[in-house]
């Protein structure tokens, strides 16, 4: 045998190890080098929205078909679906009010936007806001309604990000760290659970966890937040008795249909009789009135009759993309508001779909929380867009990002859409007073004991040097640095 013939019988099994890997191993370079693309966080946020809202409107109008009819009143089919789409249109401009306007406009209009929340939270427990489903915590202007706690945990994401971003070097001390953002959190706590909204409360106290854990707060904290949280939940539970009923319908696991569980049990069958691939489109039971509200709290029950299990985990996909991405947008940014407000507004996102899908299958009491971009439109819907509207322009303000955006130009979406190049981001600067109090705290520290001499090491110095403390010790109580060091220098 040849050196030819035994060289190319040495390669042979390497060579087919990496044809074999090779589809995998090509799939993954592919995939890293998109993600490494400056404008890859931009685009898939664009897509998640899009499909997230594509979804939403099919399954609305599967949904909604047979609670729309009404031959007493003259409503179509359509009638729920057409106002669905006219949400859908509302929230794509807001999408791009939120994914144009400058990031640091949103900031200085937080404090604004939280004071003008608060005030809706008062009116509406007026005679000016409307009662739905037990709970006073909607304005009806003709045959549209306003839900302010919606609006009111952006505000209160933001205002929270600016608050906790001026406080981040003094944030270890306690008092700055709850002050003000805790006592207005509790204020909206209290003004909701006067409505009473459970899910409200819930999703509230979610922002207020996500905007401490992201600020870096001790870890202690949370523990008693999430007591107080308990206990108001507990509180919210038991005024209301259709809500106390449901929550021990669920601890006790009542299987009868016909009780304060039906909701839930409607739910679990649907779930079930979707099988692997569901009935397809249109063809489910739930939307013929055997699960009350399905194109709103229970519409992931009907994704999966209509679409089964395959239909859930892509749902579940979709919202595990968004929390990926929203967690990237916030670790590649350098703008601590902006990282801030990135990971808060993701976890409540991913928190309520999680809320949503947990009680749909069975694994939380019912709250009525809708599953965003999904459910059927409203409030929720406008500002969850606005939301995914302000986490595009956030990754847009990747450092990656600024910089081809700035170089290379806006793009085919920059220019379809006319978004300005974003501006890089510059560190404040320090304050001369700030920094010289921050210089001599740090000086007046101890020193730490390692640091420290020991006494022997002491004597031996002074033993070396007898007349360099008695000149230092002269220098100060002169109060002159500069001459003690002439001082010293001269008994040298």
């Amino acid at each position: 045998m040849t050196a030819v013939e035994e060289r190319k019988r040495e390669t042979a099994p390497r060579k087919r190890r990496e044809r074999k890997e090779s589809p995998f191993v090509a799939f993954r370079t592919a995939l890293t080098a998109w993600l490494s693309r400056p404008l890859a966080s931009f685009h898939l946020v664009l897509a998640l929205t899009g499909v997230l809202t594509v979804i939403g409107i099919v399954m609305v109008l599967s949904a909604s078909s047979v609670a729309s009819y009404n031959p007493k009143t003259g409503t179509g089919v359509y009638a729920q679906f057409s106002k669905h789409l006219m949400f859908v249109a509302i929230g794509a401009v807001v999408f791009w009010v939120g994914l144009r306007v400058p990031l640091e406009r949103v900031r200085r209009l937080s404090a604004t936007a939280t004071v003008v929340c608060l005030g809706l939270l008062v009116l509406v427990l007026t005679p000016l806001g409307s009662e739905v489903n037990g709970s006073q915590g909607w304005f009806r202007l003709g045959g549209f309604a306003f839900q302010p706690v919606e609006a009111a945990k952006v505000a209160l994401a933001f205002w929270g990000a600016h608050i906790l971003v001026i406080k981040y070097n003094i944030i270890n001390q306690w008092r700055h760290l709850l002050v003000p953002v805790v006592p207005i959190a509790l204020l909206m706590f209290a003004l909701v659970m006067m409505q009473p909204d459970l899910g409200g409360t819930i999703t509230l106290a979610v922002v207020l966890m996500a905007l401490l854990w992201f600020a870096g707060a001790p870890k202690r904290l949370f523990g008693v937040i999430l007591a107080g949280g308990l206990a108001g939940v507990l509180v919210l539970a038991i005024i209301a008795p259709y809500r106390l009923a449901r929550v021990m319908s669920f601890v006790s696991g009542d299987p009868d249909t016909s009780a304060d569980g039906f909701q839930a049990n409607q739910a679990k069958l649907a779930l079930a009789d979707g099988g692997m691939f569901g009935k397809g489109l249109g063809q489910g039971q739930s939307n013929w009135g055997y699960l009350p509200n399905v194109q709103n709290d229970f519409i992931f029950a009907l994704i999966g009759e209509e679409l089964g299990f395959i239909g859930c985990v892509v749902v579940l996909g979709l919202f595990a993309g968004v929390a990926v991405v929203g967690l990237r947008i916030a670790t590649r940014n350098l703008d601590p508001w902006i990282r801030i407000v990135s990971g808060t507004l993701t976890v409540f996102l991913v928190a309520q779909a999680g809320i949503n899908i947990g009680y749909v299958v069975g694994l939380l009491p019912v709250t009525g929380v809708t599953l965003p971009l999904i459910s059927y439109g409203g409030t929720s819907l406008v500002i969850t867009m606005l939301i995914m509207g302000i986490l595009a322009n956030a990754a847009r303000h990747e450092p990656e990002a600024v910089a081809a955006l700035r170089s290379q130009g806006p793009g085919k979406f920059g220019r379809l859409l006319r978004l300005p190049a974003p501006e890089p981001y510059r560190p404040p600067a320090k304050r001369k007073g700030t920094a010289a109090r921050g210089g001599a705290a740090k000086a007046a520290r101890p020193a730490p004991r390692t640091a420290r001499p020991s006494p022997a090491q002491e004597r031996r110095r002074s033993v070396r040097e007898p007349g360099r403390r008695t000149a230092a010790r002269t220098a100060a109580n002169r109060g002159t640095a500069k001459r003690g060091t002439a001082n010293r220098r001269g008994h040298r």
